[in-house]
């Protein structure tokens, strides 16, 4: 005998706390209260150096924005891409070294010595997407980290430079897999207490809904046999694809708004007149948090296995096809409060948390960092508002001059903050006291066993 599954309350408790938190902010925001993004950060002197040394890179800002747009190169090649950026920051006498943390297209680069004070780290992305090129804006973002990295070097060099160190790590494969996980399983976050990187959109904002996204494959096995002399023999793994395509419809009148499930049947047989042996399909599964997304997959597996049962099949279920998971991205809104002074400051306003509807979400491997240190992942405008993410419009987009700008005011936005997290003290103990209190680090390798 069957008794009903126990609905996680995972989904409701972050409610909860969201509301309670959202009820904090308001509060601090209110005339009585006493904290704004403009409160505290770095010395005015030193936030003029970065700003003035943005100015004095725009070239090259420009230049990578336009070269790494021309020359796209998807995830795990992108080794022109990389070599390029390398010999930019060569150029400007850092020494990068190439292939770093078990990827051949990864690189870092320093400022500061280690155990001098605080670490951040900024990531840059320079992938792009098959067919489309670069419909993601990678190489805003790569243009971004890297301008910020070269104007914080002049902020490093000043006499009342702050204690501490600035690693730029280039993070590549984010689209359709992990970088930044296979990174950080090989030492890429050891040592490091916040990262920062920013994002081009259609608007500007500081804070938007990423979800964690997992693969899925699911390969059904029966038995073949003469479909119409001997069907009676045969177990039909088309069947079993079919029944565990239906459950999933089903499935998503009973799952979380935010939560997201793609389905494709990839192999479906080969010959109307033979029981099909072998069916295979593909899916995505994503959740706005790392436990409700847990949840999710254990009930995907209970669909599988369902269809399997139904129809005398066996099942074998592969997640995340050899690559890891990415997990959502948790905000830290101590760091975005200084985002948003340096973009303000660049004449840009960005959209608060909230504003942005949570339907329109997608995932980014920068999670799994922000689930490991405190991080934030704002966005910058590129393109008009109706323009989305991966496809042609944006692309040409994230080749033109709002791209550009984007690029240098993305560049001063990170410079500013991480030099803001450098040198307050206050700030730093805000940062890592918000990320305790959202649960602090989990062990993202092992989450999901």
């Amino acid at each position: 005998m069957t008794r009903p599954n126990a609905p996680s309350t995972a989904y409701l408790d972050h409610i909860v706390a969201e509301t309670e938190q959202r009820e904090r902010r308001a509060v601090a925001a209110s005339p009585a209260g006493t904290a704004t993004a403009e409160d505290g950060g770095a010395p005015a002197a030193l936030a003029d150096i970065a700003e003035q040394a943005v100015r004095r890179l725009a070239d090259d800002i420009t230049e990578i924005a336009c070269t790494l747009h021309a020359r796209p190169e998807t995830a795990f090649e992108e080794h022109e891409s990389a070599r390029f950026l390398v010999e930019v920051l060569a150029r400007h006498g850092v020494s990068a070294e190439l292939g770093v943390h078990g990827l051949s297209t990864a690189f870092r680069a320093e400022l500061g010595s280690a155990g001098s004070g605080p670490t951040i780290a900024i990531c840059a992305e320079y992938d792009a997407l098959p067919g489309i090129g670069h419909g993601c804006g990678h190489n805003v973002i790569a243009a971004a980290g890297v301008g910020a990295f070269l104007a914080l070097r002049k902020v490093m060099g000043a006499d009342d430079a702050p204690a501490g160190r600035v690693v730029l790590l280039g993070t590549p494969a984010e689209e359709g897999s992990s970088g930044k996980e296979i990174l950080a399983r090989n030492g890429a976050l050891d040592g490091i207490d916040a990262a920062i990187m920013v994002h081009p959109y259609g608007v500007d904002s500081a804070d938007q809904v990423w979800l964690g996204r997992r693969l899925l494959t699911w390969t059904f096995t029966g038995r073949s046999a003469h479909a119409s002399a001997q069907p009676f023999m045969g177990r039909n793994a088309l069947d079993a694809a079919s029944l565990a395509y239906q459950g999933i419809g089903l499935l998503r009148q009973q799952i979380t708004p935010a939560d997201r499930i793609h389905a494709t049947i990839t192999e479906g047989g080969t010959s109307p007149n033979v029981v099909t042996e072998r069916a295979v399909m593909r899916l995505y599964a994503r959740s706005k948090y790392p436990d409700t997304l847990r949840d999710l997959s254990d009930r995907l597996d209970d669909v599988a296995r369902g269809a399997a049962l139904m129809t005398g099949t066996e099942v074998e279920i592969g997640w995340d096809d050899g690559a890891a998971p990415s997990l959502p991205v948790r905000t830290n809104h101590t760091l975005t409060g200084r985002w948003v002074a340096a973009q303000r400051r660049r004449g840009r306003d960005p959209l608060p948390s909230g504003v942005l509807s949570e339907t329109i979400a997608a995932s980014t491997d920068f999670g799994n960092v922000s689930f490991r240190v405190p991080g934030i992942h704002p966005l910058i405008k590129v393109a008009e508002s109706g323009v989305a993410l991966h496809t042609a419009e944006f692309a040409e987009a994230a080749g033109g001059p709002a791209a550009s700008s984007a690029a240098l005011d993305g560049a001063a936005g990170l410079a500013m903050t991480a030099l803001d997290y450098l040198c307050d003290a206050d700030l730093r103990a805000a940062v890592h006291e918000e990320f305790a209190a959202q649960g602090g680090p989990i062990d993202v390798e092992r989450y999901f066993g």
